[in-house]
This record gives structure tokens, C-alpha cells and sequence, in this order.
């Protein structure tokens, strides 16, 4: 394991990546003022992404839904904001307004 300065590390990353990409340094710290910040190493040592909490994890548990079927309602809906409430024998019942204090 080397420790780079941040300087070294600018003039010499071809040097440094191709020490890894070889094997010569299975990791390189980069410090900032002598003080370690980051650190190179191989992409074959990073950790394996859990999957299991991604979007689409429970495809194919459930029924198909079709655009068609998802859109349907939208008609009944627009047509209730035309027409009225959808239980038409229900009384309207009006806002009230707020008493004027004497």
C-alpha cells in the first residue's frame, strides 16, 4: 500500500492507475497535506450492489395491468367532474358561510 500526496497523485494518475491495472499496488491512498482522504483499488474489490431493494423486485408477483386497464376509470372521473357527484340522490350540501362578529 503507497500513499500519494495530491500533487504527485495529478502529475503522476497514468503511472498510479496502471500500477493497479498490473497488480505492482493492490491499493493507493491519496492524502490531501499528508492526511489520507481516498484510495485507489482494483474494481474487481468493490462490494456486490444488493439488488433485492431496486424498483421492479416484485415483477411478475401480481396480475398484468394493461395501460388500457390503468386508464379506464378516467373517463368515469371526467365525467363526474361534468356531471355531478357519482350518487346522484345524495342532497348537495352547500358551504356555509362564515357569521359576521358583531
Amino acid at each position: 500500500m503507497t500513499t500519494v500526496n495530491m500533487h504527485e497523485a495529478k502529475t503522476g494518475l497514468s503511472k498510479l492507475v496502471e500500477a493497479i491495472e498490473n497488480g505492482t499496488e493492490s491499493e493507493i491512498i491519496l492524502a490531501r497535506n499528508g492526511k489520507p482522504v481516498a484510495r485507489i483499488v482494483p474494481l474487481g474489490e468493490f462490494p456486490v450492489v444488493d439488488v433485492s431493494k431496486r424498483l421492479g423486485i416484485a415483477e411478475g408477483q401480481f396480475g398484468s395491468y394493461s395501460l388500457e386497464e390503468f386508464n379506464e376509470p378516467d373517463a368515469k372521473i371526467a365525467r363526474m367532474m361534468i356531471e355531478g357527484p357519482l350518487f346522484p340522490d345524495e342532497p348537495v350540501v352547500e358551504p356555509t358561510k362564515p357569521k359576521k362578529s358583531a
